[in-house]
């Protein structure tokens, strides 16, 4: 597939999250269709599943929280780690941040994030290159929307944040309770009610929470 933004749009429609309904996102109206046609179609190329396609849980919770608390992100420097639709980076700009820099090592999703942003009137920027372990890069707050569903990656990622946090950065995370959400260092700042549907979750209704991690 050599035109990700054209298979956006083709396969996405414009749906407004049910926690944010203020931002509008490029996401799939059934879940099955587009993930058959990932595997089947664009398997070819060693694309991940579309998760940019969807807005989880977690994202959603810390995106309202933003929006709901926009002193956090106000003039500040932020990244949207593992971004996918771009929702948190785009709710970061609408709070007020100086800038925000949506990272996801799916093409596709730097694609629906540069759609998504210019769907909300905000500019963000992206990238595409792994983050984990790198130096800050400037950046004051780093938004981690449900990353922890995987044992090696969220403990990879996890040993990131903390050194981050140990310098100075806030980071924050939504999680609707997913196996490898750190067990401990962490403070609890918000929890939502968030609608989901039995094909992406296994219920009607996730408790999704916003924590700050806390230094190593």
């Amino acid at each position: 597939m050599s035109d990700p933004a054209r298979f956006i749009r083709e396969n996405t429609q414009l749906h407004e999250p049910p926690l944010i309904p203020e931002i509008r996102l490029h996401l799939a109206s059934e879940i099955v269709p587009i993930w058959q046609m990932t595997e089947e179609e664009l398997e070819k190329s060693g694309l991940p599943p579309p998760f940019w396609a969807f807005a989880w849980a977690g994202g959603q919770a810390l995106a309202r929280y933003i929006l709901d608390n926009p002193e956090i992100v106000r003039g500040q420097r932020v990244l949207d780690f593992g971004s996918g639709s771009g929702l948190i980076a785009i709710a970061a700009m609408k709070a007020g941040a100086a800038m925000a820099l949506a990272a996801d090592i799916d093409a596709f999703a730097a694609a629906a994030i540069a759609l998504n942003a210019e769907t909300n009137n905000v500019a963000i920027a992206a990238a595409t290159d792994d983050l984990v372990g790198t130096a800050n890069r400037g950046w004051d707050i780093v938004l981690v929307g449900d990353m922890c569903y995987e044992g090696p990656l969220a403990a990879r990622i996890e040993t990131w944040l903390r050194k981050l946090a140990g310098e100075g950065t806030t980071v924050l995370i939504g999680d609707p309770g997913r196996t490898y959400l750190p067990k401990s260092g962490l403070e609890k700042l918000v929890s939502y009610a968030v609608k989901t549907t039995r094909e992406l979750e296994d219920t009607d209704v996730r408790n999704t929470s916003v924590w700050r991690l806390l230094p190593a």
